[in-house]
Formats: C-alpha cells, sequence, structure tokens
C-alpha cells in the first residue's frame, strides 16, 4: 500500500466515535420503541461501525473495527455520551443533522482513500466510499425497523456522499495532497448534506415518474 494514503488511526476512531454517537442520539428520540439503555448504545455502536464493516468486506479485508482494542472503547464511549447528550438537550433535531453529516463526509473520505489505496480505479473507488458513507445509517435504521433514509425521499442523502467522494477521486486522479483531497470531500458532503436540508432539497418522487404522460400504441 502506498504510504500516502495510508488511513490514521485517529481519522477511523473519529469517524467512528461521531457515527456511534450520533446514532445514539437518533434512537433516543424514539420513545414509542421503549428500548432501554443497553439497545440504545447497540445501536450506536452499530452505526458506528456499520460503515467501515461494509468498507472493509468490498475490499476483501479484515474489518479495521476488529483489528484494535480502540474500536469498541471508543465507539461504546461515544454511544454512552450520545445518551447523555440526548438527555441533557431538549431540541436534538440540528445536533443530530450536524453530526450525521460529518459522519458520512468522514466514512466517505476514509472509504474512497482506502479503496484508491487498494489500487481501484476511481469509480469503484468512489462506489466504496459512499457504501462506507451511508452503511453505519442503513444498519442504524434497520435495527430501529425504520424506512432506510437513503431509500425515500428526503435530502439528498447519498448523493451529499457522491459529490465529496467524487471531489476526492478528481483530486487525488490530479495529483492533490490526499489529506487536502479528504478534508475537501469532507467539507463537501457536510456541505450539500446541510444545504439540503435547510433548503429541502429533493430528488423527484417515483410517483413524479409514473405521472409523466405515457405515448400512445396505436
Amino acid at each position: 500500500m502506498n504510504e500516502a494514503f495510508v488511513i490514521p488511526l485517529w481519522a477511523d476512531l473519529l469517524a467512528v466515535g461521531i457515527g456511534a454517537a450520533q446514532g445514539a442520539l437518533f434512537a433516543a428520540q424514539f420513545r414509542d420503541r421503549r428500548l432501554d439503555l443497553l439497545g440504545v448504545a447497540i445501536i450506536g455502536v452499530a452505526s458506528g461501525f456499520g460503515g467501515g464493516i461494509l468498507r472493509d468486506v468490498l475490499l476483501a479485508q479484515v474489518p479495521a473495527a476488529l483489528s484494535s482494542n480502540w474500536y469498541l472503547v471508543v465507539a461504546t464511549a461515544a454511544a454512552l455520551t450520545g445518551m447523555l447528550l440526548e438527555r441533557l438537550i431538549a431540541r436534538l433535531g440540528p445536533l443530530i443533522t450536524v453530526l450525521d453529516a460529518l459522519t458520512i463526509g468522514l466514512f466517505g473520505a476514509i472509504g474512497t482513500t482506502k479503496a484508491l489505496a487498494m489500487g481501484l480505479p476511481e469509480v469503484p473507488a468512489i462506489f466504496v466510499g459512499v457504501l462506507s458513507a451511508v452503511g453505519g445509517s442503513i444498519l442504524r435504521d434497520v435495527l430501529l425497523n425504520r424506512p432506510i433514509a437513503l431509500m425515500h425521499v428526503g435530502s439528498l442523502y447519498a448523493l451529499a456522499a457522491v459529490a465529496g467522494t467524487t471531489l476526492l477521486a478528481v483530486l487525488v486522479r490530479v495529483d492533490v495532497n490526499v489529506f487536502v483531497a479528504a478534508s475537501a470531500c469532507v467539507a463537501m458532503t457536510f456541505g450539500v448534506r446541510i444545504l439540503a436540508v435547510l433548503f429541502n432539497w429533493t430528488l423527484p418522487e417515483q410517483r413524479a415518474i409514473e405521472k409523466m404522460p405515457r405515448i400512445r400504441r396505436r
């Protein structure tokens, strides 16, 4: 592996920690699900690990979460912190959105960078990065038995990751420093996601396609 592409442990742990905290905050909102503290913590840890595990499975590697003692410790601590924040903060919507945008940006950047380091071409590397970005949220929604975020009408969830990871791949292609490229990826993903939420940007619903006029056959 090219040394310039080595993912620092702190960066991976940061992504896992933020993802776990966001997952726990999100899960703690659902009073009607009657989740106990352990259930909220498990969902938080799953949110933090989901993207990284999906990334490493696609790259045929042992999941990074199993390669060090720190991953589970950081994810658990972050999930517990998320639960405590939920008790202290009444209005969590903006905080959850910010953490969500930051999570998909970090996992998208790490996933794409790691795929490029493994020698994948740009387009497959972007694919790995996007799945890494949304993997934790998909697992979170499955565990909560709710519609998966990127599959219903929403605010450009996966497209934010596509924009960021594509930018990273292009910058690396033109020999921009990988740290600068990854930072630009996080910023782009974060910016698109937040702007989409603020201005309610969405893709057309499937129903809109059904309403299009059809050509009558003779």
